[in-house]
């Protein structure tokens, strides 16, 4: 059906930046609200940053100023720039997505991308 995947992850120095993109593909009538995620091992899954279809965004307190979602709905993608990384920054980001498959289904749907590896160490 839908596929997200993510890419840009990797090693940074602590102040460093990397930027994250998710692409979605398959059969995609519309996406609606994407998101980025992350999580560390033993800790829930936090959600990072959130934008709208329209381009509204929201972040989580420790990211603002620092991190920026963006989104290219031509494209069916979303990006995390991560700029001051920080060594508490380390995790694994998820790319998620409301979708519409089809015209005419009723709801949207949720799906997930497998992951990316961020580490934020000297």
């Amino acid at each position: 059906q839908v596929q997200l995947v993510e890419s840009g992850g990797g090693l940074v120095q602590p102040g460093g930046s990397l930027r994250l993109s998710c692409v979605a593909s398959g059969t995609i009538f519309e996406i609606y609200a994407m998101r980025w995620y992350r999580q560390t091992p033993g800790k829930q899954r936090e959600m990072v940053a959130y934008i709208t279809r329209g381009g509204d965004t929201d972040y989580t307190d420790s990211v603002k100023g620092r991190f920026t979602i963006s989104r290219d709905n031509a494209k069916n993608s979303v990006y995390l720039q991560m700029n001051s990384l920080k060594p508490e920054d380390t995790s694994v980001y998820y790319c998620h997505a409301n979708v519409r498959v089809h015209s005419s289904d009723q709801v949207a749907n949720i799906f997930w991308g497998q992951g990316t590896q961020v580490t934020v160490s000297s």
